[in-house]
């Protein structure tokens, strides 16, 4: 006569269901990150082909691409810079609202040049209150 194995036994425990389910979790998230690492070019040559800039300046990592029908993205170590366009084709920063810069790369360096040693405010334009 032979002896049937309990069901319990036969089946996997909730610990080792719960450690596979952990690892394929961190395996499919490990990979999703590391295509888009793997995707992405370092040097920022990506946006600036499309007409965009990637540069240190001073010390400040400076952003900016082209965005349809807005004008210029700009950002300073990530945060966002508000440009406004003047009649006369330069452009204002929320910075320095008395200066014209011819374009936004030289919009962004003035800005930093203002700031010095301070960091960007988030949400420092027209119309947000914080």
């Amino acid at each position: 006569m032979s002896v049937a194995q309990p069901l319990s036994r036969l089946l996997p425990r909730r610990r080792t269901v719960l450690r596979s389910l952990f690892a394929l979790t961190v395996t499919a998230f490990t990979g999703g990150a590391l295509a888009h690492v793997a995707t992405t070019r370092a040097d920022g040559a990506g946006r600036a082909a499309a007409g965009g800039f990637d540069e240190m300046y001073r010390g400040r990592h400076i952003q900016g691409w082209p965005v349809a029908g807005a004008g210029f993205d700009v950002r300073v170590d990530g945060r966002p810079l508000h440009l406004m366009r003047c009649a006369g084709g330069g452009y204002l920063t929320s910075v320095d609202h008395y200066s014209s810069y011819p374009t936004p790369l030289a919009a962004a360096r003035g800005a930093v040049d203002e700031l010095g040693s301070a960091r960007l405010a988030l949400g420092a334009h027209h119309g947000v209150r914080p």
